[in-house]
C-alpha cells in the first residue's frame, strides 16, 4: 500500500536533563524503570467497562497479539483497545497530522506542517467517507472507539514517554476520527502531487522547454512535451508565492512518512504453478524505514469475525492478509487522482479574486485558527477556487506579519483539486474484504472501493483474482502530469471513469498475478490511470521468477521476497555494448586523462561482468550503485546544481517517486540537452559524459571503502538505520528539546546494519538517487499464504509490536525481519498453543 504511504508518528522524547554521559546500558535500564508502568500487563484480569463478555489476549514470542472473544463486539472494542496499548503514540500523531494540529504538541516548528494540511482538508474527506458508510459499519467504528477509550481512560496517568513528556493529553477517540486515519493513508498516495509541485520548481530552473526532459514517463512513450506546453509563456520566476514553502512542508510531511510513496509488490500463484496444486500469494508493502512499522500484526478469532494480517493503529479490521478462506494484499496503483491548478490571482478590497473563463470570480474562503504549544493562537484564511484550495493562501490572504511584503498582484495561486471529499461505500467494502470467503466475493466487495486507488490481489484454494481500485478522473484536456493553467476551462475534470474500467483479472493463463506500481494498461487504455509509475524492474522480477517454476510454494514466495537481483544492471549492459555506442564509449574513455583512463576501464569491464545481484557484501554492487550516483551528478548537476538547491532537491525527490530522468537517459535519450556540460566550452554527448561517470565511480569507491577492490561491499556504502519518530520530529522541537533526544538517541534508535539491494529490487532497500546511499524505502511487512500448507499464513513486521521504547517487543522485529524468520499465524485451535503459549491478559466486563 502503502502503505507514503505513510509515516505516522511524532514522537517528542525528553526534556535536555538527561545528561548524554550516562551510559546506554544505564540509561536503558533507568528509562526503562521510569516508564515500566506505561506497559499494559500481558497476563492477569482486568476489569474493562464497555465489554459484553470475557476477552482473551495471548501474544507470540514478537508480542504479535491474538484477540478470542465470543462476540463480534467485544472483537472490535479489543481491537482498538490493544492498538491503543500498543501504539497510542502512533494513533495520536496520525490524528494530529492530519487534523493540521501538530504545533498543540510539538510547538511552532510545526506550524508549517499544519498549514498544509488544514489546506487540503482531510477532515472534509473524512467526514465524506464516515457519512457514505453504512450504519452497520458506523456502529464498528465506535464499538472500536470505546476501546481505545478504556485504554485511554486507564492509563491516562502512564502514557508511553514521547507522549508524558510533551505534557500533551491526548483527546479521547471518536469513531470519525477512525475515518481521518483512512483518510489520511489515502493522501498519502497521491505521488503525483508532489511531481507536479517539483516540477514547478524545476521549470523555474531550467523552463519549461526542457521540463519534460527531467519528466519522463515509460521509455516506450514519447516524452510529455504536450504537458509541459501548458506551462510555457508562463512568467513562474518569482510569481508563484510560497512556492518555496510548500515544498518546504511537503518535504516535512514526506518526512514523517505522509506523503506518496511508490510502494509494494503483491502476486498470487495459481493452482498450476504450485507444488501443492493449491493457489499462493504473497505480499510485502514498501514504505519508508520507521520506528515502529506503520503496520500492527494481529490475529483475530470471534464468531462474526476471523482473521489474520496487518492493521493500522486507528482503524478497525485487517487490512491485508488471511481469513482461513481467502487471502489479500494491496500494491499502489499509482493512480493520479489529483491535479495542481495555477491559477492567476489578485486582491481587490481586502477580497481574493481569481480568473475563470474570462471573469474574475471571488475565492472561498475558509478561517482556521492554530493553537500554538507556547504562543498566542493563530488566526488564518485558506482560500479555495472551482478546482480546490489556494496550497499558498498564507501567501496570497493576509500578512502573517506585518514584515512580510504582500504578493504582487498578478501572483499565481496553486489549487489543490482531488477526489477526497466524495461519499461512497469504501469503509464497508474493505471490511467486506476481509470477511470474502472467494475470490468472486472479495471482487464484489473490491468494486466497491473507490476512495483509494489500489492494486488489490486475491486467492483462495483454486482461484486468483487482481483488481484495481479508485476513482479516477476523466479530463477534458490534457493528462494531469504537470500542472495546468487554472483559467482555462479545457484542463477541467469531467466526472470520473466507470469502474467497469477498472482493470481486473481472474485465473490468467501464465498461472500467476502480481503487481509492483509498474504500467498495468497500455497508452490510450479507456481510463486514465495514470502517466508516472514506477520503475519497472520490480515487475519484471517477478514475471522472471513467477514463470521459472511450476512448484512453487512458500519457500520459494519468501525467496521471491528477499531477491536481490535488479534487472537494470542486464539493461545497462545492453546499452553499453549497443552497436551506436561501444566504440564512441572506448574513444571517449580513451580521450580521457591519465588515471581517469584507467579507472574508467575497470569499471565498465566491472560493469559489464556484473550479475547483477545486490547483495550487502558485493563489491561489483558497491561499484555499480556508485555509477548510477555518478552518472546522474556529471549529466544533471551542471544544470541543476547545487546539490542543496531546491531544483536538485526537487530532481531527487522525483526519483524516489517514478520512473526518473536518472533512468532514462542512461537506457536511450542520446538526443537530450543535459548531455551537455554547461560549465565547458566544449559540447560533451553521451559517451564523453558516460566515460567522466565511469572513472568517477571507481574514484568514489576509492575514496570511501579503500584500494583494496575485495574489500569493497555494497553494505558498506548502504546501511539501513531505524530512526524514531522522536528522532525525526527533532528538528521541529526547541534547543533543549533536541538536546534530550540527542541525550538517548541510542535507547530510541536502531542501526546501522549492512544492507543489499536498491529501488529496483524485489527485497527493495532505496535511497535518494542523486543525493546519498541511506536506505530510506523497505519492505515494511511481508505476508505469505500458501493453500498447500496445514497453516497457510506466515509473517513478518520490519521493527517491532509496540511504539513505546520501555517495550521488549520495541525493536525485536528487526532481527526477524533482516533473517527472514517469520511468524506462523494458525487457524486450527490444536496448534494455538504452540504460537501463543498459554500465558494470556483476560478482560472481563466491569460491574
Amino acid at each position: 500500500m502503502a502503505s507514503r504511504a505513510f509515516r505516522p508518528l511524532p514522537r517528542f522524547g525528553l526534556a535536555a536533563t538527561l545528561s548524554a554521559a550516562v551510559s546506554l546500558t544505564g540509561c536503558q535500564a533507568w528509562l526503562n524503570d521510569q516508564y515500566a508502568d506505561s506497559l499494559p500487563p500481558t497476563s492477569g484480569v482486568q476489569p474493562i467497562k464497555g465489554l459484553a463478555e470475557s476477552v482473551s489476549i495471548r501474544r507470540n514470542s514478537l508480542g504479535m497479539p491474538l484477540i478470542e472473544t465470543t462476540t463480534f463486539h467485544d472483537a472490535l472494542f479489543a481491537m482498538g483497545y490493544v492498538h491503543a496499548s500498543d501504539r497510542i503514540s502512533q494513533m495520536v500523531g496520525m490524528r494530529l497530522l492530519a487534523q493540521g494540529r501538530l504545533s498543540e504538541m510539538v510547538g511552532p516548528g510545526a506550524l508549517e506542517i499544519d498549514r498544509f494540511m488544514r489546506t487540503v482538508n482531510l477532515r472534509q474527506a473524512a467526514d465524506a467517507l464516515y457519512k457514505g458508510a453504512s450504519p452497520r459499519t458506523q456502529r464498528f467504528f465506535e464499538t472500536y472507539a470505546r476501546g481505545v477509550n478504556a485504554y485511554l481512560y486507564r492509563y491516562r496517568d502512564k502514557l508511553p514517554m514521547d507522549l508524558a513528556e510533551s505534557g500533551y493529553r491526548p483527546e479521547y477517540w471518536k469513531p470519525e476520527d477512525s475515518a481521518l486515519v483512512f483518510a489520511l493513508l489515502n493522501f498519502g498516495l497521491a505521488v503525483n502531487l508532489q511531481e507536479e509541485l517539483d516540477s514547478l520548481t524545476l521549470a523555474q530552473k531550467v523552463g519549461a522547454e526542457k521540463l519534460a526532459w527531467l519528466t519522463p514517463i515509460y521509455p516506450d512513450e514519447a516524452l510529455p512535451f504536450d504537458e509541459a506546453d501548458k506551462l510555457k509563456g508562463l512568467k513562474l520566476s518569482g510569481q508563484i508565492p510560497g512556492l518555496a514553502d510548500i515544498g518546504t512542508a511537503v518535504e516535512q510531511v514526506a518526512g514523517l512518512q505522509m506523503m506518496g510513496v511508490a510502494a509494494s509488490n503483491n502476486w498470487a500463484i495459481a493452482p498450476q504453478r504450485s507444488r501443492s496444486g493449491k493457489s499462493l500469494l504473497a505480499n510485502d508493502t514498501h514504505l519508508p524505514l520507521s520506528m515502529p512499522s506503520v503496520w500492527n500484526f494481529m490475529q483475530v478469532r470471534s464468531p462474526k469475525y476471523t482473521a489474520a494480517g496487518v492493521t493500522i493503529a486507528g482503524v478497525p479490521g485487517v487490512v491485508a492478509g488471511y481469513n482461513g478462506k481467502l487471502a489479500w494484499g494491496m500494491t499502489m496503483v499509482m493512480g493520479d487522482n489529483q491535479d495542481v491548478f495555477l491559477e492567476q490571482v489578485r486582491r481587490q478590497g481586502g477580497k481574493l479574486y481569481y480568473l475563470a473563463d474570462g471573469q474574475w470570480k471571488p475565492a472561498i474562503e475558509r478561517n482556521e485558527t492554530f493553537f500554538v504549544k507556547g504562543q498566542s493562537p493563530i488566526r488564518e484564511t485558506v482560500y479555495e477556487t472551482r478546482h480546490g484550495p489556494l496550497l499558498n493562501s498564507a501567501l496570497l490572504g493576509a500578512r502573517k506579519n506585518d514584515l512580510q511584503p504582500l504578493p504582487v498582484s498578478s501572483s499565481y495561486g496553486l489549487a489543490y483539486q482531488s477526489i477526497q471529499a466524495v461519499s461512497d461505500k469504501s469503509l464497508d467494502a474493505f471490511f467486506d474484504l476481509s470477511r470474502a470467503k472467494s475470490v468472486e466475493q472479495a471482487f464484489d466487495a473490491t468494486r466497491e472501493v473507490r476512495a483509494m486507488p489500489l492494486n488489490i490481489v486475491f486467492a483462495d484454494e483454486k482461484h486468483i483474482g487482481w483488481q484495481v481500485t479508485g476513482r479516477f478522473p476523466n479530463r477534458k484536456e490534457g493528462r494531469g502530469l504537470l500542472p495546468s493553467p487554472g483559467w482555462d476551462g479545457r484542463y477541467d475534470w469531467d466526472g470520473y471513469a466507470d469502474p467497469i474500467l477498472h482493470p481486473s483479472d481472474q485465473d490468467p493463463q501464465q498461472g500467476w498475478l502480481g503487481t509492483a506500481n509498474h504500467r498495468t494498461v497500455q497508452p490510450g487504455y479507456g481510463a486514465q490511470l495514470s502517466s508516472s509509475w514506477y520503475y519497472p524492474e520490480r515487475a519484471e522480477r517477478i514475471a522472471q521468477l513467477a514463470n521459472a517454476s511450476n512448484r512453487h510454494d512458500a519457500r520459494s514466495m519468501i525467496a521471491m521476497q528477499y531477491d536481490q537481483t535488479t534487472p537494470f544492471a542486464a539493461k545497462l549492459q545492453a546499452m553499453f555494448s549497443a552497436p551506436g555506442m561501444a566504440t564512441p564509449l572506448k574513444q571517449a574513455i580513451q580521450a580521457l586523462p591519465d588515471g581517469q583512463r584507467e579507472r574508467a576501464r575497470e569499471a565498465l569491464d566491472r560493469l559489464m561482468a556484473f550479475d547483477g545481484k545486490l547483495a550487502a557484501t558485493s563489491s561489483d554492487a558497491a561499484l555499480y550503485e556508485a555509477f548510477l550516483q555518478e552518472s546522474t551528478k556529471q549529466i544533471f548537476l551542471d544544470e541543476l546544481g547545487p546539490e542543496d538547491s531546491p531544483a536538485w532537491k526537487a530532481f531527487v525527490e522525483n526519483a524516489n517517486l517514478s520512473y526518473s530522468a536518472q533512468a532514462d537517459h542512461l537506457l536511450g535519450r542520446d538526443d537530450s540537452p543535459f548531455w551537455d556540460d554547461v560549465r565547458t566550452p566544449q559540447k560533451e554527448d553521451k559517451p564523453a559524459i558516460l566515460a567522466r561517470s565511469l572513472a568517477a565511480a571507481t574514484s568514489f569507491c576509492e575514496q570511501k571503502l579503500g584500494a583494496d577492490r575485495h574489500a569493497w561491499q555494497w553494505g558498506k556504502l548502504h546501511t539501513y538505520n531505524w530512526v524514531s519518530d522522536s528522532t525525526k520530529m527533532a528538528p521541529y522541537l526547541d534547543a533543549s528539546q533536541r538536546a534530550g533526544l540527542g541525550a538517548i538517541k541510542g535507547y530510541l534508535d536502531r542501526g546501522p546494519y549492512p544492507a543489499g539491494g536498491d529501488h529496483s529490487t524485489l527485497n527493495v532497500s532505496a535511497y535518494g538517487w542523486g543525493k546519498d546511499f541511506d536506505t530510506w524505502l523497505i519492505p515494511a511487512m511481508r505476508i505469505v499464504v500458501d493453500f498447500g500448507q496445514s497453516e497457510p499464513m506466515l509473517g513478518v513486521n520490519s521493527s517491532g509490536q509496540s511504539g513505546n521504547p520501555a517495550s521488549p517487543h520495541y525493536a525485536d522485529g528487526i532481527d526477524a525481519w533482516l533473517k527472514g524468520d517469520y511468524m506462523s499465524f494458525p487457524f486450527q485451535p490444536q496448534n494455538l498453543d504452540r504460537v501463543y503459549g498459554n500465558k494470556r491478559l483476560t478482560l472481563i466486563p466491569q460491574k
